[in-house]
């Protein structure tokens, strides 16, 4: 021990104390400083913070969307279930016996019935869309405009076409309306716009109180038997959801039966307005069919994906390669790489992965199965599309 002083044998940090020392460089100076205030720290929590944390915020940046589609049932409800009406049918049984198992009466003539859409570039299902339902219907409605939803200059392709729908023409009453136009703008909002437009023309169109409007998207398609039913039976309720067989890509990829955009009207004027959000509880059972995406070219599907108001899932250039689309719709995957949008865990699990392959091509729309080579493309077995 040194004399008339005090000894400790606790060790002292060399690289601490050299802090202070005027002797070292500025660059030592500097890293001392950092080992010295990081001296506390543990390694591992050091590398969770720099290495473990970017990697989670890029986790998060690339399937963000799948995490908070998975974790849906934890912060939204499932909306208020329908009113299922059961729906009877077969071609040899009568309108009078029809009209009464659905607690009907039946009507001494029909209604007339006017379908109205709006249309972008989907012309084969408009084809087979109208075909189905012509025999019943009084009055094609159809507004296009020169703008997506989105805001993106488009043909009229309907206009361009017109000669494919001679069979309708007598029986047509056509619009269009100029696109906005406005940059950033949320899509609903343009999509809304042309809606209204749309509900002026069906009033061109001389709809009269009590006729039947079909309010559907070209793809909703519903079948003619219900639609002649509607017609002729009496007291149906004023408004009623269509419930339709869920198709992706082509009628190969079966998803489920829980469409039910699609709806039906007896109009009233003055209240009937054109709309594609639930307006009633009333659903009738198995009425038809939804056909989404169903495209024969590969660049159709590059347009509706950047042009229909979800563009926002579009979230990586990639998601618009050619290859990767052909890919996904022969495999029934989908184009978003999106988790299914349901409200039950149970549901959410059930449907990943891609959609089974079906090989019915039973109940479909008459007009694809009356012209089968010109609409291969829609049927099971054939996943392959022309590049357009």
């Amino acid at each position: 021990m040194p004399e008339g002083g005090y000894y400790s044998s606790k060790k002292t940090d060399d690289i601490c104390e050299d802090i202070c020392g005027e002797q070292n460089s500025r660059a030592a100076l500097s890293m001392s400083r950092l080992r010295c205030a990081l001296r506390g720290f543990d390694l591992k929590a050091l590398l969770l913070l720099f290495v473990g944390v970017p990697i989670l915020i890029f986790i998060i940046y690339v399937h963000g969307q799948k995490i908070s589609y998975f974790l849906r049932p934890l912060w939204e409800s499932p909306p208020k279930p329908f009113n299922t009406i059961p729906h009877y049918y077969h071609e040899n049984v009568s309108m009078e016996n029809l009209c009464k198992f659905h607690g009907w009466g039946v009507r001494e003539k029909p209604r007339r019935v006017f379908d109205a859409v709006l249309f972008s570039n989907e012309l084969d299902i408009l084809e087979i869309r109208w075909h189905e339902l012509s025999p019943y219907v009084s009055e094609f409605v159809l507004l296009e405009s020169n703008s997506t939803f989105t805001g993106l200059k488009k043909p009229l392709y309907f206009e361009k076409n017109r000669h494919r729908f001679k069979f309708a023409e007598s029986r047509l009453t056509y619009g269009t309306v100029g696109g906005r136009f406005v940059k950033g703008e949320n899509p609903f909002v343009e999509e809304s716009y042309q809606r209204v437009a749309l509900d002026q023309l069906i009033r061109i169109a001389r709809i009269t109180d009590d006729d039947l409007l079909i309010m559907s998207d070209v793809d909703e398609i519903p079948s003619g038997h219900t639609i002649n039913l509607l017609r002729w039976c009496d007291d149906i309720p004023e408004k009623l959801h269509l419930q339709l067989r869920n198709y992706l890509y082509s009628f190969e990829f079966y998803l489920d039966d829980k469409s039910w955009r699609a709806s039906v009207h007896r109009y009233r004027a003055g209240k009937t307005r054109y709309a594609h959000f639930r307006q009633t509880d009333d659903l009738l059972a198995d009425s038809g069919w939804h056909c989404s995406f169903c495209f024969r070219h590969i660049s159709e599907f590059i347009f509706k994906m950047k042009a229909y108001s979800h563009v926002d899932r579009v979230r990586f250039p990639y998601y618009l390669n050619p290859s990767r689309i052909q890919d996904v719709i022969c495999r029934g995957a989908d184009l978003f790489d999106m988790l299914p949008e349901e409200y039950t865990f149970q549901e959410i699990i059930a449907k990943l992965g891609p959609i089974p392959s079906s090989y019915s091509a039973v109940n479909l729309p008459g007009h694809l199965l009356r012209n089968v080579d010109q609409y291969r493309y829609l049927l099971p077995g054939n996943c392959k599309r022309e590049s357009g």
